[in-house]
């Protein structure tokens, strides 16, 4: 079962989630193996990072819709995707061009000469006539102009950037769990607003009660975070903290939103001509969705229904509307 565990510091500007998921991670690798597209053990790594990098974020904003974290480059992993919706469902997805090296790390799958870019969108359930989605974009390397190693650093770029907050995040992923720890520090409310107080910006780095729980995350390693459950990590980093613990959330859970209806549409969009000529040369077509491996298949009866206008077809007709 996947888990989110949400928490905060009391009396301090401090909180904090951890999540695994479990059963969920591996039906997305499982999926993978059997459609016969299984990635590089790096390629596995980073997608279980970004998808419970994605939930961690997604569940911190609460944000109404999709939220679509997306890593892009100039190494051998062209893209790499994790989308989670707002009820914590979540489908990653790469794309390879290249050999990836079993020990590949994040500058030598995405960033070889420097170009890597990471993407973050939020795309409104209900959009607006006119509305676009929400984008921010952060290069993969720091104010200094330093290659980031780790995916984690890249995010919590990010936030500093986009949302002007100290947030630690510590990731990890195998081929049984990906895992996440966030940490981060609240923007200031309430009086310190109204008083024209500090602001988020300028309490970047200062606020001592954060800095210190934040050195408490990163003591975590990789090997704990994949091999402890969340009581003992929460216990042993945050003993001595005023640490309040919510109910954990089970919703986290893979979620491939493909289907046949949504590929036929696809196929009609191609047109006619272009189908035909596939079904001459293979004798069918076969789409495979590249978030769950699931393959579709439409032979020349099931192009021949696609095409055929709905108040033309015979009753009890199979086609896709």
């Amino acid at each position: 079962m996947s888990e989110l565990h949400k928490f905060l510091f009391e009396g301090l500007p401090v909180r904090g989630m951890l999540v695994r998921l479990t059963g969920s991670w591996q039906e997305v690798l499982a999926r993978r193996s059997a459609s016969g597209d299984a990635f590089a053990p790096p390629v596995r790594a980073l997608l279980g990072e970004m998808a419970a990098a994605g939930v961690l974020m997604q569940a911190n904003l609460r944000f109404n819709g999709a939220l679509i974290l997306q890593v892009f480059g100039d190494g051998p992993v062209k893209l790499a995707v994790a989308e989670v919706q707002d009820d914590l469902a979540f489908r990653v997805t790469a794309t390879v061009l290249g050999e990836v090296p079993e020990a590949a790390q994040l500058e030598a799958m995405l960033n070889v000469h420097g170009k890597g870019r990471c993407a973050i969108t939020l795309d409104p359930k209900d959009r607006l006539p006119g509305q676009q989605p929400y984008q921010g974009v952060v290069a993969l390397h720091g104010d200094r102009r330093e290659p980031l190693q780790r995916l984690s650093e890249v995010l919590e770029h990010y936030m500093l950037q986009s949302e002007q907050l100290d947030t630690r995040l510590i990731l990890a992923a195998n081929d049984e769990l990906a895992a996440g720890l966030l940490i981060q520090r609240l923007p200031v409310q309430g009086e310190g607003n109204l008083q024209g107080g500090a602001r988020n910006e300028d309490m970047i780095g200062l606020d001592e009660a954060y800095n210190r729980i934040s050195v408490l995350a990163g003591t975590l390693t990789r090997e704990e975070l994949l091999t402890l459950d969340a009581s003992t990590i929460l216990r042993r980093l945050f003993w001595e903290e005023p640490l309040r613990r919510f109910e954990p959330d089970t919703g986290p859970r893979f979620a491939c939103r493909c289907s046949r209806q949504r590929v036929g549409s696809m196929l009609k969009g191609l047109g006619r001509e272009e189908i035909d000529g596939i079904i001459t040369e293979q004798g069918r077509v076969e789409i495979g969705c590249e978030f769950c491996g699931l393959k579709y298949h439409f032979d020349p009866v099931d192009v021949g229904e696609l095409f055929t206008p709905a108040h033309d077809q015979p009753p009890g007709s199979t086609a896709t509307h």
